[in-house]
């Protein structure tokens, strides 16, 4: 029988590498455990990548072209977009989030790099939206970015807690139209009716840092350098 081609080899062997990375974690999964998986040895796990390691940053890449980078996936709907794309072809994609879940939460250079990118596309689109008058001005930019981004892979990193959570049978169309208006609603009103949270924020952050003195400069009604006693 003759041998696969040597570019349908390495794909076999990154999904398997991707597999069992997602499920056990990359310190937990083995050469071997990866070479059962796609039926070659571990030697030839070697020659195609070098080590272990070369073989993550292949799946790192893998999966930052497939999820983020192709087709410009975050500049018209992010993790809403990806979640759609899951439902259509769970069997491909569930192992690439659960690997995507497991990436962004190394301490490797791959998962800034990941994070930077999901950022820099959270930034085009509410500057877009700020242009167009949709958006309120924000106090700190680069805060909201970052807490846009997060809220938007949230629903894909916890996506077994949140099914669980609302009564789903795991990530299904039902579940993503549940949360369409309690997100739209989040973000265009807010939950609170009033500022009084925001201006009493806004009031302790303007004071200095630090635990009091005991000489008062924390309370407004006593002077912090009394006169001595006589």
């Amino acid at each position: 029988m003759r041998s696969m081609p040597d570019a349908s080899t390495r794909e076999r062997i990154r999904d398997a590498a991707i597999a069992a990375f997602a499920e056990r974690g990359f310190d937990a999964a083995s050469l071997r455990d990866i070479a059962q998986r796609a039926g070659v040895s571990a030697a030839l796990i070697v020659h195609h990548f070098g080590s272990k390691e070369g073989l993550r940053e292949e799946c790192d890449a893998h999966v930052v072209q497939t999820l983020v980078t192709d087709k410009g996936r975050l500049a018209g709907g992010g993790a809403s977009a990806m979640m759609r794309e899951a439902l259509a072809d769970r069997q491909r994609y569930e192992p690439l989030l659960d690997y995507m879940s497991r990436m962004l939460t190394s301490d490797t250079a791959a998962a800034d790099d990941l994070f930077d990118s999901l950022a820099a596309a959270t930034r085009d689109l509410l500057e877009q939206q700020a242009a167009a008058g949709m958006m309120r001005p924000q106090s700190d930019m680069d805060a909201t970015v970052t807490a846009v981004t997060l809220y938007g892979l949230a629903p894909v990193l916890l996506r077994r807690q949140l099914a669980r959570s609302l009564g789903e049978d795991g990530l299904t169309e039902a579940l993503l139209r549940r949360l369409t208006l309690p997100l739209l609603e989040l973000y265009t009103h807010g939950i609170y009716a009033d500022d009084r949270l925001l201006t009493a924020a806004q009031d302790a952050l303007a004071r200095p840092l630090g635990p009091p003195s005991g000489k008062g400069e924390n309370d407004p009604h006593q002077d912090p350098d009394p006169p001595l006693a006589g």
